[in-house]
């Protein structure tokens, strides 16, 4: 792919879809902060982004059944009736190797709550055929009336994988599943996938996940990032310039993604301590405290999110 290819493939004055996966704040005695994790969900609706819970950076893979559906119910009972939102549908850590059977019950418990499921892999489909792997997926979603897929890059979660273009194209195929969350860090691999849903199925949604290329807005994909939990209003307001054409997107954009790169920076898995100690800071949570099982960045780390937050002008 060339330069020349990437210019046109520029899509300007498009209107996104962002979704952003909200943060499950605590509180400083280690309790779930259940009311500013209400505020964040409410927020972020209002400014234009839609929520996405029980995923990577709420740390579902560290979460119980019975934690999901408390955070399901508390969803919920924050939007109120008739907004949607995202879930994740996580089965690595359950017993049993009939993947359909555990991933439709996730499913079912999430349509309870009117959420959309988004389906996290699992190591049990690794190595499978494109042929084995679109088989299972169609009868995980079959009859379901909206469902997401996910490619995660084992840099997040080694229950991830990223696929190759056969099983992308059988995962396209299947009616049920509406779009796909593309976690690589790769673009090119990102601009291969949208030039597949151009040509296979126009309707498809790639959501990107690169946190570390948010501007892959530019060229057709909308997003489910965790860095949106950051600054959800700030995202939106980008979408919005987007949209209209307006110059001034790009500096929004170029701060957003100098937080990106701070926060994302290696290990990747504690971006979500950057999140806590981002949003602690600027008073939307109770304290810089995450899942106990989840690593941690080092004392400074609130330094370098103040600068971050002040060059978005949040401090």
């Amino acid at each position: 792919m060339t330069i020349d290819d990437l210019i046109a493939r520029q899509k300007p004055r498009r209107k996104v879809q962002g979704i952003a996966a909200a943060l499950l704040p605590y509180e400083a005695d280690g309790g779930i902060a259940v009311d500013a994790f209400a505020k964040q969900l409410t927020s972020t609706h209002r400014g234009g982004l839609m929520n996405a819970v029980n995923m990577d950076t709420g740390y579902v893979n560290y979460l119980s059944d019975s934690e999901k559906q408390e955070v399901l119910n508390w969803t919920r009972q924050a939007l109120g009736r008739g907004i949607p939102f995202v879930a994740g549908a996580y089965i690595e850590h359950q017993a049993g190797d009939d993947v359909v059977t555990l991933y439709r019950r996730q499913i079912d418990t999430i349509l309870r709550f009117d959420g959309i499921p988004i389906l996290f892999q699992t190591a049990r489909l690794h190595g499978k055929s494109p042929e084995k792997i679109a088989d299972a997926y169609r009868a995980i979603c079959r009859d379901y009336p909206h469902v997401l897929a996910f490619e995660l890059g084992p840099m997040f979660a080694a229950n991830g994988e990223i696929y190759d273009n056969e099983t992308v194209r059988r995962l396209m195929d299947i009616p049920e599943i509406k779009g796909m969350k593309h976690s690589s860090l790769d673009r090119i691999l990102e601009l291969e996938r949208l030039a597949l849903r151009d040509a296979c199925r126009p309707d498809f949604r790639i959501y990107t996940g690169n946190d570390l290329g948010i501007n892959m807005i530019e060229y057709g994909s909308d997003y489910l990032l965790g860095l949106a939990a950051f600054a959800p209003e700030k995202f939106a307001a980008r979408d919005r310039l987007w949209e209209a054409g307006d110059p001034e997107y790009y500096a929004l954009s170029d701060a957003l993604q100098y937080l990106g790169n701070v926060a994302f920076r290696a290990p990747v898995p504690a971006y979500k301590h950057s999140a806590a100690v981002f949003l602690n800071l600027i008073g939307r949570i109770p304290s810089d405290r995450t899942h106990p099982q989840n690593p941690q960045r080092p004392a400074w780390e609130a330094e370098v999110m103040a600068d971050c937050a002040r060059r978005l002008s949040m401090l």
